[in-house]
């Protein structure tokens, strides 16, 4: 699986998580910063949500101190759908019954061994779709109906 990742930097210490995936046998994109010199977390963002809209990721995986900036960005993006979790269970149900494309993890109050089981948990937990395809259609049609239009692989607006 290809995966874009994205840290600011309250989360260098999270790089590990990059490894990891690897590790695990998948491709990285990595635009996260290296040092805890200051950035804005939108900035950051932006390049690994880019990918997931224009097709090249499969999912992505965005670590700031408190998880909330990074999935809050995430979010605002059509098609998107970015869990910010804290424990297993909300790893796990964000994939089974949301179909989740897009992980948010904190660095802070958060044992970086938490993180590395978090990602795991999320990586290896498949959608489960029947209702819960439904449901994910209701939330994009509500996204529409508001006149905000979904975006193709090529970025176009679709209805």
């Amino acid at each position: 699986m290809k995966i874009a990742f994205s840290n600011d930097h309250a989360a260098v210490a999270s790089r590990h998580l990059i490894d990891e995936l690897r590790q695990a046998g998948h491709e990285v994109l990595d635009y996260g910063v290296k040092t805890e010199d200051s950035v804005d977390y939108p900035d950051v963002a932006a390049p690994a949500l880019q990918d997931i809209v224009h097709g090249k990721v499969d999912r992505v995986v965005l670590v700031c101190g408190s998880g909330i900036g990074m999935s809050i960005v995430a979010n605002r993006i059509p098609g998107i759908r970015c869990a910010m979790v804290i424990d297993p269970f909300a790893a796990e149900m964000s994939r089974r019954h949301n179909n989740s494309n897009c992980l948010s993890l904190r660095s802070r109050e958060q044992s970086e061994i938490m993180n590395s089981k978090l990602l795991s948990i999320w990586m290896a937990t498949e959608f489960e779709n029947g209702r819960h395809e439904d449901r994910i259609q209701k939330i994009e049609a509500i996204r529409s109906n508001c006149g905000i239009g979904l975006l193709n692989h090529e970025g176009e607006e679709t209805k």
